[in-house]
């Protein structure tokens, strides 16, 4: 058997630029949450000024891409790094990020971590992500059609609810309170969200430019960025190789890879520096001659090219966990 290779920080960096990647910023994690929010308030207004079929897609594209960046500066809080202060990071992964997209940061982060230590070996709770590929087109073509139809992501919350009422044979009060427990703050914090665009006027926009979002576009380029990640990488076994660092244009970032997530060898080469760090940690790597031993692909189509290489669907090569918890984790869970 192939020995797992470990690389430490000391391999890569000196420790004058490891602090210097590793900085973390509450201003920045502000900003970054901001950002994510405003453009999502941005897309609303355009359909409430503006209100037709094709502002009302790329509304639904914007946002359902913006949902992931909330999932991305989640993980980033899961990690630890999205703030420097430790409340603010806690405060803005959860409530502002989490939260609002059915998911929450320490149930994410227990098994995340797990991912980081294990990547693309038999015991990583992820590789049912990777494994399957490559697939073939049509097998592709079938999945996305189930994403954009609002198949998947519907499937998902129903067994994510599922889960959260616990098992139909205990009492009633009982699940209750695990309900309240795994979606009682996510329900709450949805509450809110439509309570403020009924405020604004735009009632309207929860079930159409919130939750149609969630359910289609978002569940599209979640596929899409965790096939990029780790999907047919060359080398399981070599942290430079068994992850995949994507090049993005302007559009790649606005649609499919927002807030830096497409630096992904760097991430699990280093995966206490926050996302509005990876560029920078990129150019250092580069600069150091590590550009070769690094899996990079020129855009998220090259990649795409590559996973769908294949002639079956992949069902045979792993299974796929059928739990709520595990489908819904699923979705954030390479970030």
């Amino acid at each position: 058997m192939t020995q797992y290779t470990r690389i430490t920080a000391a391999d890569l960096l000196t420790p004058g630029e490891l602090a210097i990647v590793r900085e973390r910023s509450d201003e920045m994690a502000l900003f970054l949450v901001a950002h994510a929010w405003g453009v999502i308030a941005a897309a609303i207004a355009l359909v409430a000024w503006l209100p037709n079929p094709v502002t009302y897609l790329l509304a639904v594209m914007v946002i359902g891409s913006r949902q992931l960046g909330l999932a991305i500066l989640m993980h980033d809080g899961a990690h630890g790094v999205l703030a420097k202060t430790p409340w603010l990071n806690h405060l803005l992964s959860q409530w502002f990020c989490a939260f609002p997209v059915f998911t929450e940061t320490y149930a994410y982060r227990a098994y995340h971590l797990t991912h980081h230590a294990r990547t693309q070996q038999d015991d990583d709770p992820d590789l049912e992500l990777s494994a399957p590929f490559p697939i073939s087109r049509d097998s592709f073509r079938r999945k996305i059609i189930r994403d954009i139809t609002g198949q998947t992501g519907f499937k998902q919350r129903r067994a994510q609810f599922r889960a959260a009422l616990g098992k139909p044979d205990w009492p009633l009060e009982r699940r209750i309170e695990t309900f309240g427990k795994k979606l009682g703050r996510p329900l709450l914090v949805n509450a809110i969200i439509l309570g403020v665009m009924i405020q604004a006027g735009v009632w309207w926009a929860y079930p159409l430019l919130w939750i149609v979002p969630l359910l289609t576009w978002h569940q599209v380029v979640t596929r899409v960025r965790n096939i990029a990640e780790h999907a047919v990488v060359p080398d399981n076994n070599d942290p430079f190789r068994n992850a995949r660092t994507t090049t993005a244009n302007w559009l790649e970032r606005a649609f499919l890879a927002p807030y830096w997530v497409n630096y992904h060898v760097e991430h699990h080469l280093l995966m206490w520096v926050p996302c509005y760090r990876l560029p920078l940690l990129h150019k250092i790597l580069l600069a150091k001659g590590f550009g070769p031993r690094m899996e990079l692909r020129t855009g998220y189509l090259d990649v795409l090219r590559l996973a769908t290489s294949g002639s079956g669907d992949g069902n045979g090569k792993h299974r796929v966990r059928q739990s709520g918890e595990g489908t819904v984790r699923a979705g954030v869970s390479t970030a």
